[in-house]
């Protein structure tokens, strides 16, 4: 038998003695310190891992993974053509890690009223492009059939930002107008959705239409576009997924046309945003320290008044021939069970509040600051198994000095002690 085990269980359940008028205060507070403590770090890693992947799906929705586009382009920021036909599209779908492969073309234009004008980038899409993320935006209108090949209407999906500047509806149509090659070219869209992602470096910028109007626009061939967006199975597989396009690229470096072709993750494309998120954990890991060390600090307390109350107890131990590591372990698989008690009502806490967020959205934010219109919660149950084990052993790793109290204590003064 397990004496430590047996004798801890038996003080544990000693719920109605009037004996332990002070150790059941400080009881109470230990386990509202762990259970406050878990909780907090529970809704933290929710809050940060939410908000991470809903700002990092938002750019990989309008950005996908990779890019591949003309290294010129790349190198300078103009927009230089690259060609991508069938045959090419298959070899980078080929590679592994690659789920999709999706060709793209930019053009820069001007959308006008009768009473305003903005400035725009159209991406144009063929059939190809994945649209999942821009179904979850859309807020007004639906999304077209995008196509790469002649159509009778010109489509357009502008952002909720562009629409309440220039006071425009689905539905409604809107002259486009493009300068190049000396010339002013004008084109009539139909609005057939509006989106938003509150992220203002998209809201602000772009609008969607097939890719064969903005190629046509570019005065491009048929399979000449501004590049190729490439989504992978994994993002965290997304730089060796890079560097397998890039090895392929040192061997075939030139498209159809003679143009050469480079790869760059989107952790490269928007460095700021990346390395901004990144950030985030030094926030995590310091929040995380102060709970633990919160748990720590009330399990300590706890324990010091549990063992100073029960010194008439630990002196009749001693007297019978307990050892001194018996009444440790004793006093340690008591605060284990303190621990429990805090580690599960910090769950029922922790995992409430997340949940209750996740359903109801009740705590909103500024979009225009946090690019959210409500704070992100992401339910990640390996994330708290590990919060839960982690905080039992760190809280009984702490208490194993203040244990060593029980060895200053002599039986024959300890049994007259009251």
């Amino acid at each position: 038998m397990n004496l430590p085990l047996y004798i801890a269980r038996r003080i544990n359940g000693e719920d109605g003695d009037q004996t332990a008028k002070v150790s059941r205060p400080a009881i109470r507070i230990a386990t509202v310190g762990v259970a406050v403590g878990l909780a907090v770090m529970i809704i933290t890693v929710a809050v940060v891992l939410g908000f991470k992947h809903t700002i990092r799906d938002k750019i990989v929705g309008f950005g996908s993974h990779i890019q591949v586009q003309n290294l010129q382009t790349l190198n300078t920021g103009m927009g230089y053509p690259v060609c991508i036909d069938d045959s090419l599209q298959k070899v980078i779908a080929g590679i592994e890690g690659v789920r999709q492969v999706e060709r793209f073309t930019l053009s820069q234009g001007i959308l006008k009223t009768d009473k305003d004008f903005l400035g725009v980038m159209l991406k144009g899409v063929g059939p190809e492009y994945d649209t999942r993320f821009l179904q979850e935006c859309l807020v007004e209108g639906e999304l077209p059939q995008f196509c790469d090949t002649a159509t009778q209407q010109y489509p357009l999906v502008i952002s909720q930002t562009m629409a309440d500047k220039l006071n425009l509806k689905t539905g409604a149509r809107v002259y486009a107008y493009f300068i190049g090659n000396d010339n002013v070219r004008a084109r009539r869209f139909d609005i057939k959705g509006i989106y938003q992602t509150n992220m203002k470096r998209f809201d602000d910028l772009f609008c969607l239409t097939d890719i064969y109007v903005t190629r046509r626009l570019n005065g491009w061939g048929a399979d000449e576009c501004s590049g190729a967006e490439v989504l992978v199975d994994d993002f965290d597989q997304v730089e060796a997924t890079d560097d397998r396009l890039s090895d392929h690229f040192v061997r075939f470096r030139y498209d159809r046309e003679g143009n050469l072709l480079a790869s760059q993750p989107i952790t490269r494309l928007y460095p700021q945003v990346f390395s901004w998120l990144e950030l985030l954990d030094i926030n995590v890991w310091i929040i995380l320290a102060l709970m633990v060390a919160l748990a720590g600090f009330t399990m300590i307390s706890g324990l010091l008044i549990i063992i100073l109350e029960r010194t008439q107890m630990i002196g009749v131990l001693k007297a019978l021939g307990a050892r001194n590591t018996t009444i440790r372990h004793t006093f340690l698989w008591f605060s284990a069970f303190i621990i429990g008690r805090g580690l599960f009502w910090g769950n029922v806490l922790g995992i409430g509040l997340v949940l209750l967020q996740k359903l109801t959205g009740i705590i909103t934010l500024d979009p225009q600051t946090y690019y959210v219109s409500e704070a992100p919660m992401e339910f990640n149950i390996p994330f708290i198994v590990l919060l839960n084990v982690a905080t039992l052993i760190i809280s009984i790793f702490v208490l194993i000095a203040p244990s060593y109290l029980v060895s200053r204590i002599h039986p024959a003064r300890s049994m007259r002690y009251e």
